[in-house]
């Protein structure tokens, strides 16, 4: 067994697992100071981001993050069918140059007159590499969920005001002990 898949497999539970005793530490760290959610439990980032490890869009729906459910689904469902269309055309050119080159076939293959073999190992190659990448993206986008739900989770309790409020002032100050003129950004919290 190749120790490739392996090795990633190892990193995603290690990296999850350090996500998890990070989120504990704050957790307990924070535990007087934390903000209560209307049915009056703490918000758990380590939870959103289990959810969202174990079911794709499981921790969108924990943060009520729901308009982004539809987009990992058919981000995932697309990658899901590319893999599975592009090992059908796979397996058809691999069976059809099997069936060429085997002396003892019955049958011939479907592609006789219109691919040599060499033209049947070019499309067996550039089928399988697709469905290799429609793969990795896949794993992309399940990262992308697992990552998006544990930072929305961090920022469910943000409180933005109406308040906010962002202004350029003219302002002096000093370059080299000689006054300069400039434009300032203050930003009003309240």
């Amino acid at each position: 067994m190749p120790k490739f898949p392996l090795l990633h497999i190892s990193f995603v539970f290690l990296f999850f697992f350090a996500v998890n005793l990070q989120a504990q530490e704050e957790l307990k760290a924070n535990a007087a100071d934390t903000l209560q959610v209307d049915s009056g439990e703490v918000h758990s980032v380590s939870k959103a981001t289990w959810l969202s490890t174990a079911l794709p869009g499981a921790g969108q729906y924990y943060n009520k993050a729901y308009w982004k459910m539809p987009i990992i689904y058919g981000g995932l469902g697309a990658c899901i069918y590319m893999a599975i269309d592009n090992h059908q055309s796979y397996r058809r050119y691999l069976d059809a140059f099997f069936l060429r080159i085997d002396s003892n076939a019955t049958k011939t293959d479907q592609y006789l007159n219109i691919y040599s073999e060499r033209e049947l190992i070019e499309l067996q190659n550039i089928y399988r590499d697709w469905r290799d990448l429609a793969i990795i993206i896949g794993a992309f986008v399940w990262a992308l969920n697992v990552v998006d739900a544990h930072v929305d989770a961090h920022l469910y309790d943000y409180n933005v005001n109406d308040d906010l409020s962002l202004r350029v002032e003219p302002n002096m100050f000093f370059v080299n002990n000689l006054p300069a003129v400039g434009l300032r950004l203050r930003l009003n919290l309240q």
